[in-house]
């Protein structure tokens, strides 16, 4: 079978997919996004039976998946599970109406409006940008005048949602999250991320990888959030609360797995590659 990966920055793990599908006897056909041209009236010069997106940019990964889905080429994942998974404020609001256990969160366009939101839920509060970060320009405000602060330090900002505040409670979780990983029909793997240092459990920020095993619980939460944001192969982000359970925080559309393969030994791309060709087939 031929399988694309688009891309835009070749990491361990666009690397590692490359590879283990070569091991499985697929032909790799790697498409750069960067000089990729698509044009309204004809299809791309490139034959591939499906592809993975593997971009780093939200914009570019939305965006090629949803010109390679026009030329009639399945993509994982497609374009429109990236809108919802990437946007913080999608996925929020989508999971919570769902009666799925989020973070209480307030989306305003205003800024005496959000600082309003901040005090309905409850110093300290956390402020996001609603795209991107891996864990930076995420902050906690203990006050209103340090979210001031922090809501004029994301105005002078480039981001796109620069304008609009996404601001969340405080989850007292343990010095720790979890990142679990639905690929097809399963979540197979899945990690603790610890950071006793820092209340931002990313790895990106310092945090340590380690083994989780996973409960019938978290599995089948992980599960119900794929129906929701759809896709194939996520990156769910879990709080524990003491009080609510298992809380969602994020999804991530096109989730790193470097470090979960490395302190589990589970072959992610493998899997991800064995699953592909199942759902292909059917």
């Amino acid at each position: 079978m031929k399988v694309g990966i688009a891309y835009d920055l070749p990491r361990w793990e666009e690397k590692n997919i490359i590879q283990e599908a070569k091991n499985e006897g697929h032909q790799v056909i790697p498409f750069y996004s960067k000089q990729g041209i698509f044009y309204s009236d004809s299809n791309i010069d490139i034959e591939a039976d499906l592809f993975i997106q593997r971009n780093v940019s939200h914009s570019r990964a939305v965006m090629t998946s949803f010109l390679i889905e026009s030329q009639g080429i399945p993509i994982v994942n497609d374009y429109v599970t990236l809108i919802k998974s990437e946007n913080k404020a999608f996925t929020t609001f989508i999971l919570s109406r769902a009666d799925i256990k989020t973070p209480r969160t307030a989306v305003s366009m205003e800024k005496d409006m959000a600082l309003s939101s901040a005090s309905t839920l409850g110093y300290p509060v956390v402020i996001k940008p609603i795209e991107g970060s891996w864990g930076r320009m995420i902050a906690k405000a203990q006050d209103e005048d340090s979210l001031r602060s922090f809501m004029e330090y994301q105005e002078f900002t480039s981001m796109y949602y620069r304008s609009i505040y996404y601001i969340q409670e405080f989850v007292k979780k343990p010095d720790r999250d979890i990142r679990i990983f639905v690929i097809g029909d399963d979540a197979p793997v899945g990690i603790y991320r610890v950071n006793p240092k820092n209340w931002r459990t990313n790895t990106a920020l310092g945090a340590k990888a380690e083994p989780l095993a996973i409960d019938a619980e978290l599995r089948e939460l992980a599960l119900k959030v794929k129906d929701k944001i759809g896709g194939f192969f996520l990156g769910i982000d879990v709080f524990e609360d003491k009080e609510k359970g298992y809380v969602i925080d994020e999804v991530n559309g096109v989730p790193e797995f470097k470090n979960t393969v490395r302190v589990t030994g589970f072959n992610v791309s493998k899997y991800l590659i064995t699953k592909l060709m199942e759902w292909y087939k059917k």
